[in-house]
């Protein structure tokens, strides 16, 4: 059977017969990338146990719990307030009925928690019959987590965002969800101009130190990914299906690179099919994750132009790249030029006109972390503010003997030398976990002192 097509496309995949949960509704006020930046993190009540692999430790009565409060549905404002408040998800569905309205959980989804759990409660919210198991078994595997609302993980851009989702099931690194990122999207069948477009874009950008985030779809999606990963650089990718399916399922094997090189990231759980509405659900977490988003080739009824849109709604800058006025895919990049997205030609150009946003994120990740770190930002905040240049710029690199007052730092950056060196050779020198190095790393690459290439790390030139 072939791959149905998204809203990238200008139709969407069959409709499934079974009823379904809608995406969760009720929005919050938008923020702008600089203020979620900065936004704190959930208080240290909530905060979650981490093992020596850096995945929070969360037992399968937990994930459980959390697996059937994400089948309630509906509303997600009404169930991150039952967690905070419960601070837990195996306490929130103990709390019972009156504690449940108490939160404002509609009559529907009180009767979805006090459900039994199961094959029916699982079909009724859309998912696989049996995501239970399914869930407990993608759990089990190295490298897979699942980050809830109260988790010092979640992502802080998208914890501002508009309806931000209750939790996420990411493959891969989850720190790279916290890394400044454009997300690159447009067309499921794009010109070739496009697709080398998307490909010297995406490419520029990662090595300019900058993520790639995107949906894994046909086309400027999928190159986009490609051109980040072959670059050396970091991509994310946010699907409309559970973590573990390609869509479309030719991506299987693109799928399974992003995981081992970057990140996957889904609000549905393991073996869920797509549907048409998990694409636009998935859009708004492609715009909530990233500082901006460019535009490379839509039609006017391009899905992109719906992440531009949630892009824009979240306080987010949104770039499109102009094209001939005979090319229908040109169209609606040109549309939202004329609505005041911003016209570039290079990487550099976004990575300009994103600095001031990066250097607040690297500043307040600096402060949440409470990391001792003085000095310059990461390279792509160097980036050459004329917009000529490369993305990378030509900032004065690191002093090759840095003292950091906090000793696990400076462990940390004598363990780096100029050649790069991978995760667990830095846990062997340092003695530190590597939940501790990643959110170390993270804050030495946003001060420019550290790069990373193929998930190995040195000290930057």
């Amino acid at each position: 059977m072939p791959d149905a097509p998204d809203p990238n496309s200008n139709s969407n995949p069959p409709p499934d017969p079974r009823p379904h949960a809608q995406p969760p509704g009720e929005p919050r006020a938008p923020a702008s990338p600089a203020e979620a930046a900065i936004d704190a993190a959930p208080a240290a009540a909530t905060r979650t146990a981490i093992d020596r692999s850096g995945a929070p430790v969360r037992g399968e009565a937990e994930a459980l719990a959390l697996l059937r409060l994400l089948a309630a549905g509906g509303s997600s404002a009404a169930r991150r307030t039952l967690l905070e408040s419960c601070g837990s998800a195996a306490a929130a569905l103990a709390a019972g009925p009156s504690a449940w309205s108490q939160a404002a959980l509609s009559s529907a989804q009180v009767a979805r928690l006090r459900a039994t759990a199961g094959e029916a409660l699982w079909r009724e919210a859309g998912w696989a019959d049996d995501a239970d198991r399914r869930l407990l078994d993608w759990l089990a595997r190295p490298g897979r987590q699942l980050i809830a609302w109260i988790d010092p993980d979640y992502p802080a851009l998208l914890r501002r965002a508009p309806n931000p989702p209750l939790a996420l099931f990411v493959a891969g690194e989850p720190g790279l969800l916290w890394h400044p990122a454009v997300a690159v999207v447009g067309s499921r069948s794009p010109t070739p101009a496009g697709s080398g477009n998307a490909a010297d874009f995406a490419r520029a950008l990662a090595r300019g130190g900058l993520a790639v985030t995107s949906g894994l779809a046909a086309g400027i999606d999928a190159t986009a990914h490609r051109a980040a990963l072959d670059a050396g650089g970091l991509t994310v990718a946010v699907l409309g299906t559970g973590p573990d399916l390609a869509y479309p399922r030719r991506h299987a094997d693109l799928l399974a690179r992003i995981a081992a090189e970057g990140a996957v990231a889904s609000e549905y759980p393991p073996g869920t099919l797509a549907r048409p509405a998990h694409f636009p659900a998935r859009n708004r977490i492609v715009a909530g994750l990233s500082l901006g988003t460019l535009v490379i080739e839509a039609a006017e009824r391009s899905g992109a132009l719906i992440t531009a849109r949630l892009a824009a709604e979240c306080g987010r800058e949104v770039f499109a790249v102009p094209g001939s006025i005979h090319n229908p895919l040109a169209r609606g990049c040109h549309r939202l030029i004329r609505e005041g997205a911003g016209l570039v030609e290079s990487a550099a150009e976004v990575a300009a006109a994103l600095a001031p946003v990066a250097a607040e994120l690297a500043d307040g990740l600096r402060r949440r972390l409470g990391a001792p770190i003085d000095g310059g930002h990461a390279a792509v905040i160097q980036a050459g503010q004329d917009g000529s240049g490369p993305v990378s710029g030509d900032a004065d690199p690191a002093p090759a003997q840095a003292d950091f007052a906090d000793p696990d730092y400076q462990s940390l950056w004598n363990a780096l030398g100029f050649d790069p060196t991978g995760m667990d050779e830095l846990v062997h020198r340092t003695g530190l976990t590597t939940a501790e190095l990643s959110s170390m790393l993270l804050v030495m690459e946003l001060e420019g002192r550290v790069a990373a290439q193929h998930g190995r790390y040195f000290r930057n030139r």
